[in-house]
């Protein structure tokens, strides 16, 4: 009993040591502002990207409808960089993302379920790989509403089809 009065003492005195010698200081960090911070990734500087005026937005809008040839809007991702791009490629012309040549034969819209989805014939060439050239990484049908159904499988890029236009 003696022994465990004593060791509770014990332990109660060198807490009360230690917490003697703590500081009553209260440290803080400078605030950040939110808007000096840059981000950590390479910046576009895409002057299509930006409108200020009311006027540049009247211009995006005609350019937009002013595209009368065919084509597909497509997503695509580097994964590396988190960066992604809206990528317009005309059907059966060739388009480069990064080291891919996308190239789509066809687009359109097709009905199923009462549903209006967006598909297209899309064939991709890593040029990288000189040695396959004619070799494709991906030729096949890809669906807007589920890219999963026929997955583009790259390790640095990523393809999702958005839209087809004027088809």
């Amino acid at each position: 009993m003696k022994l465990g009065i004593s060791l509770t003492l014990i332990i109660i005195y060198f807490l009360s040591i230690n917490l003697s010698f703590s500081d009553d200081k209260i440290t803080s960090s400078k605030l950040l502002n939110l808007n000096e911070i840059k981000p950590s990734f390479e910046e576009l500087n895409d002057n299509n990207e930006t409108v200020s005026t009311k006027k540049n937005l009247k211009e995006k809008k005609k350019n937009k409808t002013n595209l009368k040839s065919p084509h597909a809007i497509l997503i695509g991702l580097d994964k590396i960089t988190a960066k992604s791009s809206k990528i317009q490629v005309n059907l059966n012309k060739a388009k480069k993302f990064g080291p891919l040549e996308i190239k789509i034969l066809k687009c359109g819209k097709v009905k199923v379920n009462n549903i209006f989805d967006d598909v297209a014939y899309m064939q991709v060439k890593d040029l990288t790989k000189n040695e396959n050239e004619k070799v494709f990484i991906f030729n096949g049908w890809t669906f807007s509403s589920d890219p999963n159904l026929s997955p583009f499988d790259h390790a640095i890029y990523d393809l999702q089809l958005l839209n087809c236009y004027n088809v």
